[in-house]
């Protein structure tokens, strides 16, 4: 426990921590990342193969940052210091690093978000695939990105500024509920469109002889997705669970979050899909600017393409914002917990340095990428399977214990729990940072030297 002595907020329902726990998973991550990862890996398949991730991966990977946030009752830091022995202490630091770097460049991309809906609202997009990437190339970097990426950030200091009942659980009761209503409204709207069937047939029905030759790439894309759709190996949920009182089933919100998150993933798929395949746009097509150059030029080819395009990039900010405020809150708990900084002292400080650190992938594309590569390939997995590590083998029991509490019969559940951390999740986390290691090797050779030569 932190020589600082502080009084903690806590929700003020389990209502508003599920919307905020099920904002910071539904993000960027749904709705920039996962229909993409999907139709890079051949649609359905993955698909089916993510699903499984999530259920048997994924939940009990929640559940490991859920106990040890609720029982320590502080940030990632505090947190892995009351419970870990030797260097194990030091473990907390990975997540607080890892978010900081990360929300420096999330936060640019969530500046795209809002440049592109107001662009649908003055009918800015172009239906021409070479001219929506011209076009992205033109806002994704430079001037005008710094600018929606310190937009961006001044929004998020507000509503963190203003505290856990405040500002985010009052933000997230306003915000996921309209972010589900209008996926809902917009899969309503693609069901109409021409390419619907087609679509449907490439999402949802699988082609198992395509599966089976593509396992090795399908595997790790579907668990590295289940990992980041869901906000582990962040130290969000460590964070998040410090907030929530000892009577509340851990096992049953982790599954309501999880429920809710797949569900969003899955309604963007509804829209993604036909969209695309309404406006002849293929679903494979890679590049992180895929979201903003295919769906934009396929609304640019549809009939009042804009209006619904700046409807569903504004629903992708408000995502995108739910998500930030989590992100934030991390490095926020921290320095009020261990630091005794004012909670809106310690806002504004963090995203004044986000914002400058933010300035070099705002600058270049291939800077966000040489940040995202180090952070989300690396720094994520690594802190996930460490904290797993040590949870499922050296502290066990004392998981088993903070999990029973707020059930009234946790029987064998305990058991399996640890059990499905040691083996699953562990052999996920191992396979999915030799190979986040081994991408980011690449990239440094082939894209990011060869743009410092030429500098």
């Amino acid at each position: 426990m932190s020589s600082l002595e502080i009084d903690r907020e806590q929700w003020s329902t389990r209502v508003g921590f599920l919307l905020a726990a099920v904002g910071s998973a539904v993000g960027l991550g749904n709705v920039w990342r996962f229909p993409f990862i999907t139709g890079e890996s051949g649609g359905a398949g993955f698909l089916l193969v993510y699903l499984l991730f999530i259920v048997f991966v994924g939940f009990p990977a929640i559940l490991v940052e859920f106990v040890v946030g609720r029982k320590t009752e502080r940030n990632p830091v505090g947190a892995v210091r009351e419970i870990g022995r030797g260097w194990w202490k030091s473990l907390g630091w990975i997540f607080v690093v890892t978010t900081f770097v990360i929300m420096s460049y999330y936060s640019v991309v969530a500046g795209w978000t809002i440049r592109y809906t107001v662009l649908g609202l003055f009918g800015g997009y172009t239906a021409d695939t070479d001219g929506a990437a011209a076009q992205f190339f033109d806002l994704a970097q430079g001037g005008e990105a710094m600018a929606f990426h310190g937009l961006f950030l001044l929004i998020v200091l507000v509503i963190v500024g203003l505290g856990v009942q405040r500002g985010i659980e009052v933000a997230s009761k306003i915000m996921v509920p309209a972010i589900v209503l209008i996926l809902v409204v917009l899969a309503g709207w693609a069901a109409t469109l021409g390419g619907a069937g087609e679509a449907y047939s490439f999402y949802l029905s699988p082609d198992f002889g395509e599966l089976a030759t593509n396992w090795t790439t399908v595997l790790p894309a579907a668990a590295g997705q289940a990992f980041y759709t869901l906000s582990l190996g962040f130290g969000i949920m460590i964070t998040y669970a410090s907030y929530v009182g000892e009577d509340r089933n851990l096992a049953a919100d982790g599954g309501i979050i999880i429920a809710f998150d797949t569900l969003v993933a899955f309604t963007v798929g509804l829209i993604v899909f036909p969209v695309l395949f309404t406006a002849g746009v293929d679903p494979a097509d890679p590049g992180v600017g895929v979201l903003f150059i295919s769906i934009a030029s396929a609304f640019g080819k549809l009939t009042a393409g804009g209006l619904i395009g700046a409807v569903f990039f504004g629903t992708v900010a408000i995502a995108a914002l739910s998500s930030a405020i989590s992100l934030t809150e991390v490095v926020v708990s921290y320095l009020v917990d261990e630091q005794g900084v004012p909670r809106f002292r310690a806002t504004a400080a963090l995203c004044v340095a986000l914002f400058v650190l933010g300035l070099a992938p705002a600058y270049d594309l291939v800077l966000l990428s040489a940040y995202d590569g180090l952070a989300d390939g690396i720094l994520l997995i690594l802190g996930a399977l460490l904290l797993s590590t040590y949870v499922a083998w050296l502290w066990a029991d004392e998981a088993v214990t903070e999990l029973s509490l707020g059930i009234d019969n946790i029987g064998n559940l305990g058991s399996y729990w640890i059990w499905a951390v040691r083996i699953p999740v562990l052999v996920v986390l191992v396979v999915s940072l030799a190979l986040g290691i081994s991408d980011y090797v690449e990239f440094l050779q082939n894209e990011f030297v060869p743009w410092v030569e030429d500098l």
